[in-house]
């Protein structure tokens, strides 16, 4: 086994009670983060996250509303686990500043992993950015996390994600985008974060986009959307689609 952490730390233009039900609620998760989350709100309950094929169980290990909220997971045969921690200070009209520790042990190819994990934190904090800075409170009606094929050439999946989002050979925070792939009305929007070549976040006015180059070289479009009358199954056939056509 191998030790690890990551730490990382993130303005948000929002208040903290905005950023902890964020981090600390089930609805707040699901908004951001991949997978569906319920949580007992307490020290010592039990969170539960669920994805196709896949679960994983906690204990919360803090619980300090609008302040602290840490979890660690539960540990697997090998003795492997994960521990992740936020720790939210409000900065008056300026937003709050969080701080995250992900830390634990990793097996045998943690040297991978903890690349990939060191890429995907950062990633999430920034999405998790988005949501509490412009869709606070608001439930996401449908999210979208669907895995392309494998490319080793990171350069056609970068070429590739641009043109899906209409953006120039150059990428920056503020760029105007047009997400247009086939099967979908072009909707307009906004760069939110990017790092360059493994990931670039949208925003447009009904949700917003995370299209990133993954772990073992896998492409991964994220979806989180607000709107009532989404629909999500067109969504996905929509990008499942592109990604094959694009990327095979």
């Amino acid at each position: 086994m191998h030790e690890f952490e990551i730490r990382e730390e993130i303005t948000i233009d929002a208040r903290p009670e905005e950023v902890w039900n964020a981090i600390a609620t089930g609805p707040g998760i699901d908004a951001w983060f991949m997978g569906h989350t319920e949580l007992e709100p307490r020290l010592g309950g039990r969170a539960r996250m669920e994805m196709p094929g896949w679960t994983a169980e906690s204990t919360i290990t803090a619980w300090e509303p609008g302040r602290h909220f840490a979890y660690k997971g539960d540990e697997n045969p090998d003795g492997t686990f994960m521990a992740f921690e936020y720790l939210i200070e409000g900065r008056g009209g300026s937003g709050t500043v969080l701080r995250f520790v992900h830390s634990g042990f990793l097996g045998d190819d943690w040297e991978t992993e903890y690349d990939a994990l060191t890429n995907g934190d950062r990633m999430y904090l920034e999405k998790l950015a988005v949501y509490a800075s412009h869709f606070a409170g608001r439930t996401a009606t449908y999210h979208l996390f669907t895995l392309g094929p494998q490319v080793a050439d990171r350069d056609k999946v970068w070429a590739a994600y641009r043109d899906a989002l209409g953006l120039g050979e150059t990428v920056e925070v503020g760029d105007k985008a047009r997400v247009a792939v086939e099967g979908l009305p072009p909707a307009d929007g906004v760069v939110e974060f990017v790092r360059l070549p493994y990931w670039v976040g949208v925003r447009t006015d009904d949700g917003f986009y995370a299209l990133m180059w993954g772990h073992q070289d896998t492409p991964v479009v994220e979806y989180s959307a607000f709107n009532a009358d989404v629909d999500g199954a067109r969504i996905e056939r929509a990008w499942q689609s592109w990604l094959a056509a694009q990327l095979a």
